[in-house]
């Protein structure tokens, strides 16, 4: 949720990681959001990173 905070708009997060912005919203929410692995690696793949390092910086 950092990375999206830290993004101008959900939108521009979106658009900048090839999903919807609907699943942005998503993520966002109080509930919480089971990311599925695909959107999980689209997110990864624009931030130039793999999955592996993803869950490096989430600390499992």
């Amino acid at each position: 949720m950092e990375w999206i905070s830290s993004s101008k708009s959900n939108r521009s997060f979106a658009l900048d990681h090839n999903i919807d912005e609907k699943t942005v919203r998503k993520i966002i929410q109080e509930d919480g959001y089971r990311i599925p692995v695909k959107t999980l690696q689209k997110i990864c793949d624009a931030r130039e990173i793999r999955l592996s390092q993803f869950f490096e910086l989430l600390n499992l």
